[in-house]
């Protein structure tokens, strides 16, 4: 019979580890924040374009159109960066709901809305309806190829913002934050709603579509703060 013995734990092999635990909490740490600002970051950017771009009105025009004429790249650019910060974020959420309930679907439904606003952001809508100035009124005859990629880009993201809303009420409702569950499904309830007013024909659908998508942006900024804290 044969045995083997394990070299002692020496004072630099436990720093090693020590320091390899340090290094990947603050990795985590860092791609939480990037999940938290992912965001705010598009809202606010999209919000100062609203109030200097001339010629957007936000009850007739989505926050999208700021993507045309030219200084659409500016709201490209927008699109690019929350959604590779999400993108990122969702890691960092992997880690800290694994084992849970909701653990594997929200991060990647999160990392979902990433890859869906980068593509939302690389597939531009048409200038339509007055904007930018000097478009005819009204919607275009026809749509180019990008902007039905922008459609179908936007529908995915705009469906996993109302899944991983849901989704997370079931994750702290199983962990017994009854406060934090309901907060999660009223802000996808409140998304649900607004996409599904405007889809509907409803007045300002631009603004309803707006409303629902910055709460829940900022639920799940909310969540990556939450976890960040004891990460």
């Amino acid at each position: 019979m044969t045995t083997t013995t394990r070299p002692p734990r020496t004072a630099a092999t436990t720093g090693r580890a020590r320091t390899a635990v340090r290094s990947s909490r603050t990795d985590t740490r860092t791609l939480l924040a990037c999940a938290a600002v992912a965001g705010p970051l598009w809202v606010a950017v999209s919000v100062a374009q609203v109030l200097t771009r001339e010629g957007f009105e936000p009850t007739r025009h989505p926050l999208s159109q700021l993507a045309t004429g030219s200084l659409g790249w500016l709201q490209i650019t927008n699109f690019v960066i929350a959604g590779i910060l999400a993108t990122a974020g969702a890691t960092g959420l992997r880690r800290v709901m694994r084992g849970t309930a909701g653990g594997v679907a929200v991060p990647r439904l999160v990392r979902t809305i990433g890859v869906g606003m980068i593509a939302a952001g690389l597939l531009t809508m048409d200038p339509a309806d007055g904007f930018p100035v000097g478009t005819p009124d009204g919607i275009p005859e026809s749509m180019s190829w990008h902007a039905y990629g922008h459609m179908a880009a936007g529908s995915v993201t705009f469906f996993s913002l109302i899944a991983a809303g849901y989704l997370l009420g079931r994750h702290f409702s199983r962990l017994g934050n009854r406060r934090l569950a309901v907060v999660c499904r009223v802000a996808a309830t409140v998304k649900l709603t607004g996409d599904a007013w405007a889809m509907s024909g409803g007045a300002a659908g631009p603004v309803t579509i707006a409303t629902g998508t910055t709460v829940m942006f900022a639920l799940l900024a909310y969540v990556a703060l939450h976890y960040r804290r004891t990460a």
